[in-house]
């Protein structure tokens, strides 16, 4: 049986990864508009991957006898200066999940529950993956600057991603 102090905390942390999928959802969206298929590719690819987070997160709380409650899912931006600020906004938020990520751990910790310490290794390793791939994009951006056949360039190599 998992705490009462727990289960809220992972009951937080699925609205947090559903915010993540509905702001890369917005972000698509906005990229789409921009006629930017690959970014609108990428996010969508990663829309898709947060969801999974947050069912993760989901059945673990069954799993462990918890029980989930679903709370509103704030609104998320629909518009960037430019893709660079997309992506740095991206990057920000990927540092925002994993700080909470890094609260989950330090609870998990304090109320010796090594199963849930266990579980959220998964998600500590994945926060690393994420903010190098967020921080990559950005990086590819500054070096583009304003020359449009770059930007073009990653375009079309986010457009790879499966």
């Amino acid at each position: 049986m998992i705490s009462k102090k727990m289960e809220e905390a992972i009951n937080q942390q699925i609205n947090e990864e559903l915010y993540s999928a509905y702001l890369y959802l917005s972000m698509a969206g906005y990229f789409a508009e921009q006629n930017l298929m690959g970014f609108y590719n990428w996010l969508f690819v990663q829309y898709h991957e947060e969801l999974a987070h947050a069912e993760k997160f989901f059945k673990y709380l069954i799993e462990r006898g918890g029980q989930v409650r679903l709370t509103a899912i704030k609104e998320p931006e629909r518009t960037w200066k430019s893709p660079k600020d997309a992506f740095e906004a991206v990057l920000k938020h990927e540092q925002h999940i994993t700080g909470k990520i890094n609260e989950l751990v330090d609870l998990a910790e304090a109320e010796k529950d090594r199963a849930t310490f266990a579980m959220l290794q998964w998600f500590v390793n994945e926060q690393v993956e994420e903010e190098a791939n967020a921080q990559e994009i950005v990086a590819k951006l500054e070096m583009v600057g304003e020359h449009k056949q770059g930007l073009l360039m990653i375009d079309r190599e986010l457009a790879q991603r499966k």
